[in-house]
């Protein structure tokens, strides 16, 4: 039975590494999100910050939808700020480095695909699992008297 164990789980390894697409993806543009809208960013710097209102928190170049306040251009930890006198519905301000921000534009609400993809895939590798264990499920051999 153990072997069996053993078996079903480098079978489901296996599969949900081949269905977990790692490509790079090719952005049309550079954006952040936060608090579930998409932000598109520019080259416009902005110098009157309000206040500290978030940060990266996951940072990918990979096609695939993310939770969180997820960017393709940004690493984990960059931080948004309001802007003076702009409502965070229209802009936020992305800083790039220490003193420095750029202008990111409020382009619409982030519709990610993570929990009906992550449901899915559980859902596959779950199935693969055991189905690996009735097809590799040891045969006890009857005792005839």
């Amino acid at each position: 039975m153990k072997t069996t164990f053993i078996r079903s789980c480098i079978l489901a390894f296996i599969v949900s590494f081949l269905i977990v697409p790692q490509s790079k993806a090719s952005w049309a543009y550079s954006f952040v999100v936060w608090d579930g809208y998409v932000y598109i960013v520019s080259d416009e710097s902005v110098e009157n910050i309000d206040k500290e209102i978030g940060h990266v928190t996951k940072h990918s170049d990979k096609e695939g939808s993310y939770w969180g306040n997820f960017s393709n251009a940004f690493p984990k930890g960059t931080k948004y700020y309001s802007i003076t006198d702009t409502s965070t519905n229209d802009a936020i301000a992305v800083q790039t480095t220490e003193g420095i921000y750029v202008k990111a534009t409020r382009e619409g609400k982030y519709m990610s695909e993570y929990p009906l993809t992550a449901i899915i895939a559980f859902t596959i590798i779950m199935l693969v699992f055991i189905l690996g264990i009735i097809i590799f499920r040891p045969v006890k051999k009857g005792i005839n008297k």
